[in-house]
């Protein structure tokens, strides 16, 4: 009896499972990633459609020599096979030759001409000035226009009878009127204006943009050490800039090489073929209305390249800087 009621210590039945913590953390991740997955699907689909499909496709093209309503039976003949030769073609033909060099010009145009004056008025309107708000919406109402919109307004301007020669006519200026979209001289001079016009609104407003990150305190620091306004700029607010002006001009170099709508509105195709075809407008000139669809597509594919052999250039040589400082300590 005495046994019963007190039956001794207690025998350990030994270690029980131990519960598995890591599962939780397992299952938020997932989900996590589930979540990530039905937000990016949509993206990622219309991107493999539109860009990774079209490219591939026309790589496939450019391999063959296509009739104008091609089909998918062409494509299995052997004879319209013809390898390389569209690329030959194309890198042996002057046109297209110089094509690219208007390409080149008009990128080396606008990093030194669009950039300086760009940078120059963003510095200006960041001063107080009276009717500074009106002045940034007229600078940056060319380029929320529609390219048709301004091509063709300049087409009409531009015109031999024109509202520009008529002006200069007004002011006893007659000996400077041009035929200035068909002469061969200046019409690539004229359309680099035009372009000037209309995307230097958007250079002003990014640079704009980056100097509402550069500090007062040191502008205020160096005026009260005897700096001039041009000193404070030349020496802590343009370097301060650099970042955004390296941005802005990988964005100016890639629209510079991909020019096309302004050139294609506002110029005769009789007048690109002479002085300012461009290597988007003369792949659509070869490919569409002059019926060689597998020309156009090699064409397309030496664009694709040349870009991104340049931007990686410029990645490599210019943002590098920038990107490594935009990663965190921990990523690679």
């Amino acid at each position: 009896m005495t046994a019963l009621l007190n039956p001794g210590p207690a025998v350990s039945a030994g270690p029980g499972p131990t519960p598995d913590r890591s599962r939780p953390v397992r299952r938020r991740e997932g989900r996590k990633r589930l979540e990530i997955l039905i937000l990016v699907a949509p993206a990622l689909v219309l991107f493999i459609g539109f860009v990774i499909l079209p490219v591939i496709l026309a790589a496939v093209y450019s391999f063959y020599n296509l009739p104008p309503a091609f089909q998918w039976d062409d494509l299995a003949d052997p004879e319209r096979f013809v390898g390389f030769d569209n690329y030959v073609r194309a890198l042996t033909t002057p046109e297209f030759l110089k094509a690219i060099g208007n390409n080149f010009f008009i990128l080396v145009m606008s990093l030194l001409v669009q950039g300086p004056i760009a940078i120059g008025i963003a510095l200006l309107l960041n001063r107080p000035l009276r009717g500074r708000g009106a002045l940034r919406l007229l600078i940056f109402v060319p380029y929320v226009l529609a390219e048709v919109i301004a091509g063709l307004s300049w087409k009409l301007l531009l015109q031999p009878n024109g509202a520009v020669n008529a002006i200069l006519e007004a002011v006893g200026l007659g000996a400077l009127t041009r035929n200035w979209l068909a002469d061969p001289g200046i019409a690539l001079w004229t359309i680099f204006f035009i372009l000037t016009w209309k995307y230097i609104g958007f250079a002003i407003l990014l640079f704009l943009a980056g100097l509402q990150g550069v500090p007062d305190e040191l502008s205020e620091a160096a005026q009260l050490d005897g700096a001039s306004w041009w000193q404070i700029q030349r020496y802590i607010t343009i370097p301060l800039l650099a970042p955004t002006i390296r941005i802005w001009a990988f964005l100016s170099i890639i629209g510079s090489l991909q020019v096309f709508d302004m050139v294609w509105v506002t110029v005769a195709p009789t007048v690109r073929g002479m002085a300012t075809e461009t290597m988007a407008t003369y792949m659509v000139q070869q490919g569409q209305f002059a019926g060689q669809p597998g020309y156009g597509s090699a064409i397309a594919v030496i664009l694709f390249v040349i870009s991104l052999v340049v931007a990686l250039v410029y990645q490599r040589l210019a943002l590098h800087r920038d990107l490594r400082g935009a990663l965190t300590s921990g990523v690679r």
